[in-house]
């Protein structure tokens, strides 16, 4: 029989791997997508037309307040990972009915991307008034870091599902890892804005008309997570990974 330690340490790669996905899916939602080009204007200290107009100076200044924007919002994700992980680490002895639980919060956060009902709260987001901190480094920083708590409301199925999977294991390593990965998907698109936004437009516009399937498209994935979860099948799932790759038990 397999060491659980490697079926633990496959689980982690696709747990990393949806981690990504999840932060690009939330990058896609309402309340994100909208406000990008705006936010990184504002950041940059130029304006929407400047970055239109892909003059490299205007380019340089938003890349760069994009670069700090994204270290903002991945410190406040770093330490909800830390959280967590901890939570996750006190409650060891429950650990089965914690991922149990973790699970069923999922399977109900894809339930309310589906549109199967919709948890109100989660619809809405709380912006914090930072001031006027565009046009600067540590602005955009300090954008970041408010724009991780105020939009956690808005974010919260995509954000609640990795963190109840950080909480049902016990390495805060690891849960740091998920975060990390969720704080690079969501991270890397508004990068890609920054740098290439004149010839992302198309794509953005395409992406505002079908918004309604992308978010059908992210509970659908939340929800087979959970699923996976609650009957055990991530094991299995790990287990078909050594099989198939067995350089993976080299992991960990």
């Amino acid at each position: 029989m397999l060491d659980a330690q490697l079926v633990l340490d496959a689980a982690f790669l696709p747990a990393l791997l949806i981690a990504v996905l999840a932060g690009i899916l939330s990058f896609l939602s309402p309340c994100v997508l909208p406000i990008v080009p705006p936010y990184l204007a504002f950041m940059g200290g130029v304006s929407v037309s400047d970055m239109q107009g892909g003059t490299s100076k205007a380019r340089g200044k938003v890349v760069l307040a994009a670069v700090f924007f994204v270290l903002g919002l991945s410190t406040v994700f770093l330490l909800m990972g830390i959280s967590a992980s901890a939570l996750g680490r006190a409650l060891g002895p429950y650990q089965d009915w914690l991922t149990k639980a973790a699970a069923v919060i999922i399977m109900i956060f894809g339930a309310h991307f589906i549109g199967i009902f919709r948890i109100g709260f989660m619809d809405r987001e709380a912006r914090f008034n930072t001031g006027d901190t565009g046009g600067s480094a540590l602005g955009a920083y300090v954008l970041g870091l408010a724009f991780a708590f105020g939009w956690t409301p808005c974010l919260g199925p995509i954000l609640g599902a990795i963190l109840s999977v950080a909480a049902s294991g016990n390495d805060i390593g690891r849960g740091v890892g998920l975060l990390a990965a969720y704080a690079i998907g969501l991270g890397i698109p508004f990068l890609l804005v920054a740098a290439f936004f004149p010839s992302l437009q198309g794509v953005m516009r395409w992406m505002k008309r079908h918004m309604g399937r992308i978010e059908k498209i992210s509970g659908l994935l939340l929800w087979t997570v959970g699923l996976m979860m609650l009957t055990g099948q991530f094991t299995d799932f790990s287990y078909w990974l050594l099989d198939t790759f067995p350089g993976l038990a080299a992991i960990g």
